[in-house]
């Protein structure tokens, strides 16, 4: 197959690749001392080098072939998460994996490449039937199934993934903010709902957003039926919602209130960044890391291993090389010809940039603790495998960005 200049992108693929090699290291650095720990090491290079041959697999593909079969991937993602009820793999009271002998994988991960494809195909030839009844029936499949199901394994951190992916895909296909405003307002009025003034309020402005858009009858009812009813329910939806979710969200108002329970992760998490001052204690001389005291630090807590041993410069060189690939990504999504490749490479990189300032923004303590890994960085080889797809698929549309 031919392309354009030999259109390529060598830097958005070292700049991954270097990303994962430093993850590998941080890794080796936070398990050595584990039992297991080898294991888990060598299972990320395992990984690594598995999704780079997805990468050049999916660079080879015709980004029309995805195009074709993106409601196919999304119907099989479906699947894969309702299959999960019977057949999956439970771990820290979630069933979010298959058991493949010694290897799990999470098909929500795999999930949000099928979403993205689905979701900006949809909106390439739909987006004129914005507040029809078939439109709104086409993105509660496309956006609140996988949601629903994704949030029932339990796992907050990766359904908030798609509505962050859907915000960002349909605004960059042109929807209005005061139609994603609407989309989102039962988001809205359930985290209202504590609170009766904060809710009176939000109806309030809610109504002057339907008298703003002026939907048709059957919406407008629809729409606030279905708010006053989330509303109503609110309170509900807390009461019995798992108590380390309710724990979360007070222990990141004030991490103090349990010290040795809920709020010890990001306690710990922040001593280790602290600790690192401006270059860091050093490649395995991290005492937080070497001595366990912050738990799950080669996951979702990675970045804390990296403050602790490379300081602030260290922390700073990593979010530098995101920015790069952010902006690559962002690049690649104004350059491409076709809305449905444009679409594409926008709702990847805002799903990478997403998990990038909510992974660091929950090590640092700036928002709550939600399971969500740093792409490319943190262990885990669903994790691995989906992003390095991810920037195969990139790498497709930045070489055939002339296609219509």
């Amino acid at each position: 197959m031919k392309f354009r200049d030999q259109d390529f992108d060598l830097a958005l693929f070292l700049i991954s690749l270097f990303l994962s090699i430093i993850g590998v290291l941080l890794i080796y650095s936070a398990k050595r001392y584990s039992p297991g720990g080898q294991e888990i090491f060598l299972k990320q290079i395992f990984w690594i080098i598995l999704g780079i041959i997805a990468m050049g697999i999916c660079f080879t593909i015709p980004i029309r072939f995805h195009e074709i079969f993106s409601y196919v991937y999304f119907t099989m993602g479906i699947f894969s998460l309702i299959g999960l009820l019977a057949l999956g793999s439970s771990k820290v009271g979630a069933i979010r994996w298959f058991q493949l002998g010694p290897l799990s994988l999470q098909p929500s991960e795999f999930m949000k490449i099928a979403f993205v494809l689905a979701l900006a195909r949809h909106l390439s030839y739909s987006k004129r039937l914005i507040f029809s009844l078939k439109w709104f029936f086409s993105l509660f499949i496309l956006v609140f199934l996988p949601f629903a199901l994704v949030l029932k394994q339990p796992d907050l951190g990766t359904s908030l993934v798609f509505l962050a992916g859907f915000l960002s895909i349909s605004f960059w296909a042109g929807i209005s903010w005061l139609y994603l405003l609407f989309l989102v307002s039962p988001l809205l009025s359930l985290l209202s709902s504590s609170n009766l003034v904060i809710w009176a309020v939000f109806f309030c402005l809610f109504l002057v957003l339907l008298y703003l858009l002026k939907p048709n009858f059957a919406i407008l009812v629809g729409s606030l039926v279905v708010n006053i009813f989330v509303g109503l329910v609110g309170t509900l939806v807390w009461n019995n919602l798992p108590l380390y979710q309710q724990m979360r969200i007070r222990v990141f108002l004030d991490p103090s209130m349990d010290s040795q329970g809920a709020g010890y992760q990001i306690l710990q998490s922040k001593v280790a960044i602290g600790s690192g001052g401006l270059f860091g204690k050093g490649f395995l001389h991290g005492t937080q890391t070497k001595l366990a005291f912050l738990p799950a630090q080669h996951n979702d807590f990675i970045f804390s291993v990296l403050g602790e041993e490379f300081g602030f410069f260290g922390s700073l060189l990593l979010i530098a090389l995101f920015v790069f690939l952010i902006l690559k990504g962002f690049a690649i999504a104004c350059k491409a010809r076709s809305k449905f490749s444009s679409y594409t490479a926008f709702g990847i990189t805002s799903i990478l940039a997403f998990q990038v300032l909510v992974n660091i923004g929950m090590v640092i303590g700036l928002v709550p603790v939600t399971g969500i890994p740093l792409p490319l960085v943190s262990y885990g080889g669903s994790s691995m495998l989906t992003f390095w797809i991810m920037i195969g698929l990139l790498l497709a549309i930045n070489a055939r960005w002339y296609e219509y």
